[in-house]
């Protein structure tokens, strides 16, 4: 009889035992279940915060005079991609000559309602350098005045390799490009023109700022 006891009490024992391993097992499951579920839940969360951040336009430009350029506001890089490239350029403090010629050509709207342009920008520097009285009497010739603003006009939008060679303008004769982002000119000439600035993005225009007038 008591052997009878004994082997039931160990049984029952055995059993228990069993039982506690396998609730045991079943926990470690559920924590590592669990663990994994909410590893997995916060790198989810988490994902958003490592997006890259938004390109500038000034990371696409080249050239020593582009720190001479707003850092903020419509005259800036980031205020000039807002902006069609006549208003874009009348927001520039280099571009102050070229404005005023553009509106006494009447080619604002032109340039504005373009689709894809590439536009070479002369600085006032470079208008300072030709003689007052001769500016003033291009600036007072309407017909002259547009054949030379739509010599520093191509018709689409190109970026640094592309610009690069011989290039049809909307005055209907050519420029030729030389160079790289390392250094750019334009051939104007006996003495080429220099890229202070290239690669400026506006709505619809690829603006590079030279330092001269280019003469069809």
């Amino acid at each position: 009889m008591k052997n009878t006891t004994f082997k039931r009490t160990g049984a029952l024992a055995a059993t228990a035992l069993t039982l506690s391993l396998g609730l045991a097992a079943c926990g470690d499951d559920a924590d590592e279940t669990s663990t994994a579920s909410e590893d997995t839940s916060s790198e989810t969360t988490d994902a958003p915060e490592e997006e890259t951040a938004e390109a500038s336009a000034s990371d696409q430009v080249f050239g020593p005079a582009c720190s001479a350029v707003p850092q903020d506001g419509k005259g800036s890089f980031d205020g000039m991609v807002q902006d069609p490239v006549a208003t874009a350029a009348s927001n520039n403090p280099l571009l102050g000559t070229l404005v005023t010629a553009v509106g006494e050509a009447g080619l604002v709207d032109t340039l504005n309602d373009a689709e894809a342009l590439t536009v070479f920008a002369p600085t006032d520097d470079a208008f300072g350098a030709i003689p007052e009285e001769d500016l003033n009497a291009v600036l007072a010739d309407k017909e002259t005045l547009t054949a030379i603003l739509t010599h520093h006009v191509i018709g689409e939008q190109l970026d640094p390799d592309a610009v690069v060679g011989e290039q049809d303008t909307l005055n209907g004769d050519t420029l030729t490009v030389n160079g790289d982002t390392d250094g750019m000119t334009v051939e104007n000439g006996d003495t080429p023109a220099n890229v202070l600035c290239g690669n400026i993005p506006t709505a619809n225009a690829t603006v590079y700022v030279v330092d001269a007038v280019l003469m069809p």
